[in-house]
């Protein structure tokens, strides 16, 4: 049952089909296989999910109505808090930082029916780089070759769905946390607009954090199938009032006029990119028009030089601060990647900041203008193939190297829009390809339509079985 997809475990549990302890069972005894070779989940929960499966159980007995992800393992990165459980951001400072709460994302698949199995590794603090690795945890590996990064920061979620640990992993997304271990681990992806998944982040006391980590972060899901990432979607989304960012929107907009526009950018910026992405690029592309939409390539997407300064002096102004402070937390070496970052983009003074906030309005202005003439964008997740563990933190090149493949990424997390991560096949090494569909805001509907018509063309690549 560790292979099969959410939906499907989902109805068989409310049909009586097969138990929800069976599944839990199941997918413990993939994690007791498979996760000492890859280190992917950091915490497990095996007594408590069982404990949750047999009462869903007892609740399918009795004859209740069950929820639509009935039984379904998921994941949780180690950020987000589940009650009972250390939220230890991956270091030993907040090992025994215990979680008063499900934080509100949990809590929905909770609700839904879905079983957390464990929490799932990624970066120090998420600030010590795009690869999994953490001072409490040490490295996750990639399924597919161990000598390439799954990506982060929700690595650990992006292994743990490709390697059949779980169907489900919760992450999150501040500039491609999501789809790119998507993208490497052969997976997919949801980051929403911002706004569509409420989310508390007093994660470390009562007081929010700042405009830059208030707006850029979102929650979202990771899974094997569209339709998963779909079925996360509808459970995840809607407004709470701990969470004053949240928007009522309808999951499912009107219907466009005519076959939908697909603006095609496949260097985005024009600062290159690897022949093997621009080919999966090339066969989303075929796969959208097999499918009716109207595909169109354009020369380039808005201000895409300009949004990725912004966005990396906006965030360095907001860690400046405390900046020395949390650097201790992060352990040797921890803290250079931020440290190359703070260097190419250096925090701004007071005038400065009100600069940079109006740039930021300013730039979503010529994105939804841009997305007003084509619903949706396809182009890569990241402009090369999966690069080696903490190339970004090994100098200043490689930091560079790194924040140009993801730059597409950054740029949409910025600007606060929508977007879908979905495989595209395996490359001539045998590694998984993949692209994102952006949309406009709250139109996550549109992005998941045209994932599922990639999908239905091109395959699903996952589980595996990990490879040395």
């Amino acid at each position: 049952m560790w292979s099969k997809p959410a939906t499907e475990l989902a109805t068989a549990v409310r049909s009586g089909e097969v138990s929800a302890l069976d599944v839990v069972d199941s997918h413990l005894a993939r994690i007791a296989e498979v996760n000492p070779h890859l280190n992917a989940v950091t915490q497990l929960l095996a007594d408590r999910a069982r404990a949750d499966a047999r009462d869903t159980d007892r609740r399918r007995a009795a004859g209740k109505e069950l929820g639509p992800l009935a039984g379904v393992p998921f994941t949780v990165k180690e950020c987000t808090p589940v009650e009972g459980v250390p939220t230890t951001f991956g270091t030993p400072h907040f090992r025994d930082h215990t979680a008063r709460a499900d934080a509100i994302p949990v809590a929905r698949l909770r609700a839904a029916g879905a079983i957390p199995v464990g929490h799932s590794n990624m970066p120090t603090l998420i600030l010590a780089g795009m690869h999994t690795r953490s001072e409490l945890y040490g490295d996750t590996r990639n399924p597919w070759d161990a000598g390439r990064t799954p990506g982060g920061t929700s690595g650990g979620d992006g292994v743990a769905v490709a390697a059949g640990l779980a169907p489900l992993g919760l992450g999150n997304d501040s500039g491609g946390s999501l789809r790119i271990p998507a993208a490497f681990c052969g997976v997919a992806a949801l980051k929403p607009t911002t706004g569509r998944f409420p989310a508390d982040q007093r994660l470390l006391g009562p007081d929010d954090p700042g405009p830059a980590s208030q707006v850029l972060v979102t929650d979202g899901p990771l899974a094997r199938t569209v339709a998963d990432l779909r079925l996360a979607y509808e459970t995840l989304a809607g407004p709470d009032p701990r969470d004053p960012r949240s928007v009522p929107a309808p999951l499912y907009g009107e219907p466009l006029n005519g076959p939908p526009k697909v603006a095609v950018v496949t260097d985005p910026g024009g600062h290159g990119v690897h022949p093997t992405v621009r080919r999966a690029v090339a066969r989303a592309a075929d796969a959208l028009r097999d499918a009716g939409y109207d595909v169109r390539e354009v020369p380039d997407v808005p201000r895409l030089d300009e949004a990725l300064d912004t966005y990396h002096r906006l965030t360095n102004t907001e860690f400046a601060p405390n900046w020395p402070a949390v650097r201790q937390l992060l352990g040797p070496g921890g803290d250079r990647f931020i440290g190359f970052t703070m260097r190419t983009a250096p925090p701004a003074d007071a005038a400065g900041l009100l600069r940079l906030l109006g740039t930021w309005m300013n730039i979503r202005r010529s994105w939804t203008e841009f997305l007003h003439a084509y619903p949706l964008l396809l182009g890569p997740v990241f402009t090369e193939p999966p690069v080696e563990p903490g190339l970004e933190s090994r100098d200043q090149a490689g930091r560079d190297r790194v924040a140009s493949g993801m730059r597409l990424c950054s740029v949409t997390s910025f600007v606060g829009v929508p977007a879908v991560a979905v495989p595209t096949g395996l490359a001539e090494d045998g590694l998984p390809t993949g692209v994102q569909l952006i949309g406009r805001a709250f139109r996550e509907d549109l992005c998941l339509a045209a994932a599922q018509a990639v999908e239905d063309r091109l395959g699903v690549l996952t589980p595996i079985d990990p490879r040395t």
